[in-house]
């Protein structure tokens, strides 16, 4: 048995949101060394253009579209620039994703509660339906959702980002039940504590940190690769039945 075509993306395209550093760069690194193709985005065109040189020096095939996600009207020309380029969308990563505020729910204003759903569950939605003709075409189709632990076991100051990636799993099984008819996957990542500049705000607290590392069987932070590596497997062959599931890469800290 040759395992590796269970892993391969060759002739596949990828599109990642969020993708200029962090887990959504890491998730395209594995994408295009599998062999796909592989739009990047994030909302700074310059940041976008020094990554994907980086990444096809090395020989992939990578190019980046800035796209502010809370603008439905970019959502729609990042889907219009892939398909100019190479004509199909085989795999979209719903990876951008805010929290512009940490503290009480109760001091939460409505303001930054819309930025915050706008981001981490209008836009997933939103741009999910611009690929889904596109994903129907597809001999492989796959949605991931990037979420978090939050979604699980609300985090200390996080509440309304925790909510809205709570809102982020109900969608990510709700569009596996209709999508199944269509062949599209859909399915869900929940990264625990990741050392990216994302998280900062728990990881550079020593007293949350000291809270977290009692609840790890794992006692470290994450990496992205290892985000990476779970997206390689939902995108490829080898996850061909899998739809509908929330993962977690914790180091066991929701167990």
């Amino acid at each position: 048995m040759d395992l590796s075509s269970l892993f391969a993306l060759n002739n596949k395209v990828a599109v990642i949101t969020g993708a200029s550093k962090g887990i959504g760069l890491s998730i395209a690194e594995f994408f295009a060394a599998a062999g796909a193709k592989v739009v990047i985005s994030s909302r700074n065109q310059e940041a976008l253009d020094e990554v994907a040189t980086r990444l096809n020096d090395k020989g992939y095939d990578v190019i980046g579209v800035a796209c502010n996600v809370s603008h439905p009207d970019e959502l729609e020309l990042l889907v219009n620039k892939t398909i100019e380029v190479y004509g199909q969308i085989d795999i979209l990563v719903n990876n951008a994703g805010i929290n512009p505020f940490c503290g009480p729910v109760h001091e939460t204003s409505m303001e930054l509660f819309d930025k915050i759903m706008a981001v981490n569950v209008r836009a997933p939605f939103e741009l999910s339906k611009l690929c889904l003709p596109h994903l129907r075409k597809s001999s492989n189709a796959s949605i991931i959702n990037i979420s978090s632990i939050g979604a699980i076991t609300p985090e200390p100051q996080l509440g309304i980002y925790s909510v809205s990636k709570s809102a982020l799993h109900s969608l990510t099984k709700v569009c596996a039940k209709e999508w199944g008819n269509h062949k599209v996957r859909v399915n869900a990542i929940c990264p625990g504590v990741v050392k990216t500049k994302f998280s900062q705000v728990l990881w550079s607290n020593d007293q949350v940190m000291d809270s977290i590392m009692k609840r790890l069987a794992i006692k470290r932070l994450g990496k992205v690769e290892e985000i990476g590596a779970l997206a390689l497997f939902l995108a490829s062959p080898a996850a061909s039945y899998t739809t509908g599931s929330i993962f977690t890469v914790d180091g066991g800290y929701t167990s």
